[in-house]
């Protein structure tokens, strides 16, 4: 039985002919999500800005209403409710009382970070607790995970330096080992797959929380494979063919890398659209990032990081050492001692 090619082999699609319509797209998402996320911001989860996160499964589902007005006729704060795939299960997150709301603020001196009374989770918990088994009767109440705002600014701090981190070392490790141009184009490429994954968050209005950072950091890794892969196919033929011009060679780069980049990433679209349809509820935002992150990371790929080197003014000889005139005279001298 033959092995079914999902690529032919003679494919030969022209990705850079749409290179400036992929600018634009990629030009009007960018824009579009640093508006989302600086004017809606980022529904924080429980690690980043500190409180409680009570997961809550009824009998039947719940009126939403009905129950945000009970938990903040309690005064517990400014409750956020967000109802899982199951209707019946519900997330009740109530941030810890004199605890800013937003973990940038709040690092940065603008909220509360110290601890408050080391018994302030228990009472409050236990207060929703005897509210919600007296207004829904056989209520399934789980575990309270409780988080300080100390603590959630020490997580957000050390999430964001380790995606930065992350995005410059990439950086320099495809510098040293391709060129200054292909580590430019590698940074440009994660910069694009990252802030469109904020975007998602932002719109969405999905718990940003350690889940989604590892998700981030994941894509980073694929996104950076996946440009890794054509970056190493680019060098070879940009020492093959020193008379093609740069983009068909840019062409012919992707489409020999086209079967390895769509065999993977369908792979894991299939597997990750599974986990995302049957999947817990718990891992529900780290699978949607990564699920959008590996379509992001493929296009980015095509799109991206190979017309980056077009705009960097990349040609086929461009890393084509000089001869030195000097080295070449002396050794015409050396082959005609006669002459001296």
């Amino acid at each position: 039985m033959r092995p079914v090619k999902l690529v032919p082999d003679n494919t030969n699609i022209s990705f850079l002919r749409y290179r400036w319509w992929a600018l634009a797209v990629s030009i009007t998402l960018l824009i579009s999500s640093v508006a989302l996320v600086a004017t809606r911001g980022l529904n924080w989860g429980i690690d980043f800005v500190g409180g409680q996160s009570i997961r809550v499964t009824f009998q039947k589902p719940v009126d939403m209403g009905e129950l945000r007005g009970r938990l903040e006729a309690m005064d517990v704060g400014d409750v956020v409710l967000q109802q899982m795939t199951d209707p019946r299960v519900v997330s009740i997150r109530i941030p810890l009382e004199g605890e800013a709301t937003n973990p940038i603020g709040k690092c940065i001196g603008t909220g509360i970070t110290k601890d408050g009374p080391a018994d302030q989770s228990n009472k409050i918990a236990s207060k929703v607790r005897l509210e919600l088994t007296k207004a829904y009767p056989g209520v399934n109440i789980g575990a309270v995970n409780s988080v300080s705002g100390k603590v959630g600014c020490e997580l957000f701090g050390t999430g964001s330096f380790a995606l930065t981190l992350a995005m410059l070392a990439i950086s320099l490790f495809i510098w040293f080992r391709f060129e200054w141009q292909f580590g430019a184009g590698a940074l440009v490429t994660l910069f694009h797959d990252v802030v469109l994954t904020f975007g998602f968050f932002a719109l969405t209005r999905l718990p940003f929380d350690l889940n989604v950072v590892a998700a981030i950091l994941t894509i980073i890794g694929y996104s950076l494979n996946d440009t890794i892969v054509i970056y190493d196919r680019i060098r070879e033929n940009l020492r093959k063919y020193r008379k093609m011009e740069i983009e068909p060679l840019l062409n012919l780069s992707v489409n020999e890398t086209l079967s390895r980049t769509v065999t993977t990433s369908l792979s894991l679209i299939v597997t990750l659209t599974i986990l995302l349809l049957v999947g817990p509820d718990t891992i529900f935002g780290f699978t949607a990032s990564m699920l959008l992150g590996i379509v992001i990371g493929t296009f980015s790929s095509f799109y991206i990081s190979a017309p980056v080197l077009i705009w960097l003014n990349v040609t086929p000889d461009s890393f084509v050492q000089a001869e030195n005139p000097k080295s070449g005279a002396e050794r015409i001298g050396e082959s005609f001692p006669g002459q001296r």
